[in-house]
């Protein structure tokens, strides 16, 4: 599998180069396993769908605007946006690593879109890792978004969250549930208990700051609900169609473990069921961001369309970086940016919020799932 040659060695925190952390070397080797996986494996399930092929927007052949009127700016965590997208964290903990991050720090800089890291579990185990999550140089005015998944946000504690989202200059913090892949992965968590808890506390702490996401698995209304309950503001949906990372743990498994991931991996509820259903059950009440298989701009004005606030997308992005460093990853984000902008002229809209209100077509699949969320209390 193809890796781009440009990664070089990751400064520490004291400034000075290291090739190899203190961290445990299979946790290194993992973060560099998906990054191979993802730049070129086959990550994503061929019977797996974000049901968006089943939302129609309606054309409006008379628009009565030139594509310079419509406006995609949007603002989230006190930041203003010049698109409603987020690039999806992916990655951290390993030389590699750094560089994508840099690159594509770089790149939602120049879009003027939000940039989201990898689990920052790396650098909670091996400070020396840190340097390979610190972006804000290449992005100094954006929004960045750090990430921990739920099992070391309980062991961390909420001080300890805070600190990690804190040392490396970021806007807010994403808490990861992925229960999914962690049983899929051998090493992986098997003990989900406490998690709401967990939730609870760190909500306290962070308020706004915090986006509870899944990482390719979907969020049901049920779920949703609780999570507001216990007072989170923001939530990732990322359903299954794009990325599975239970494939991915899959494919560098073997075996029994191997044998149980592929069983799983088409695993979830898919996107536009997702957030369609959620945006309803909520009606206003948390900010959604709509990731798992968002490929292009029409993908982000479906789930626009369909209640989210944000579109949230990486594998594109990061294989653009792969092809073609930083300016093939913000040449793709603009290329998005771009769709998108056409989208809301084809239905005649200036904003995203008027493409929410503008008539669509759901079919079969995608009723069918909604139909069975409504009925889950």
């Amino acid at each position: 599998m193809h890796f781009s040659g440009r990664c070089g060695g990751v400064p520490n925190m004291m400034g000075s180069v290291t090739t190899q952390g203190v961290m445990s070397e299979p946790t290194s080797r993992r973060k560099d396993a998906h990054l191979d996986l993802a730049a070129s494996g086959p990550v994503e399930p061929e019977h797996s769908s974000t049901l968006l092929n089943h939302v129609h927007l309606v054309h409006d052949a008379l628009p009565d605007l030139a594509l310079s009127d419509t406006d995609l700016s949007a603002t989230f965590l006190g930041k203003r946006l010049r698109a409603p997208l987020l690039v999806t964290g992916m990655t951290g903990g390993s030389e590699r690593a750094a560089t994508v991050n840099r690159d594509l720090a770089w790149a939602a800089e120049k879009a003027g879109v939000a940039f989201g890291l990898g689990s920052q579990r790396a650098m909670s185990e091996s400070p020396e890792w840190t340097a390979s999550y610190r972006v804000r140089e290449q992005a100094p005015t954006t929004i960045i978004l750090g990430n921990i998944g739920l099992a070391q946000a309980r062991t961390l504690g909420p001080k300890g969250c805070r600190e990690l989202m804190e040392r490396i200059g970021a806007d807010g913090l994403c808490l990861h549930l992925n229960p999914a892949q962690e049983l899929a992965q051998p090493e992986g968590d098997r003990d989900f208990r406490g998690g709401l808890d967990a939730v609870r506390a760190l909500a306290k702490e962070l308020g706004e700051r915090l986006i509870v996401k899944e990482t390719g698995c979907g969020l049901s209304p049920a779920v949703a609900r609780r999570l507001v309950d216990v007072g989170v503001k923001a939530l990732d949906v990322s359903g299954t169609g794009g990325t599975s990372w239970v494939r991915v743990e899959a494919l560098r498994a073997n075996g029994h473990s191997a044998r149980l991931g592929e069983e799983f991996a088409t695993w979830g509820i898919p996107t536009a069921a997702a957030v369609a259903s959620i945006a309803k059950s909520l009606n206003g009440k948390a900010t959604i961001i709509a990731a798992g298989g968002i490929r292009t701009g029409l993908d982000a004005a479906k789930v626009l369309a369909l209640g989210a606030d944000l579109a949230g997308l990486a594998l594109p992005i990061f294989r653009a970086q792969q092809q073609g460093g930083r300016e093939g990853a913000a040449e793709e984000i603009a290329h998005v940016v771009d769709g998108l902008a056409r989208a809301l002229l084809l239905t005649g809209s200036r904003t995203p919020s008027e493409l929410r209100a503008k008539p669509r077509v759901l079919e079969g699949p995608l009723n069918d799932w909604l139909g069975a969320l409504a009925g889950v209390p």
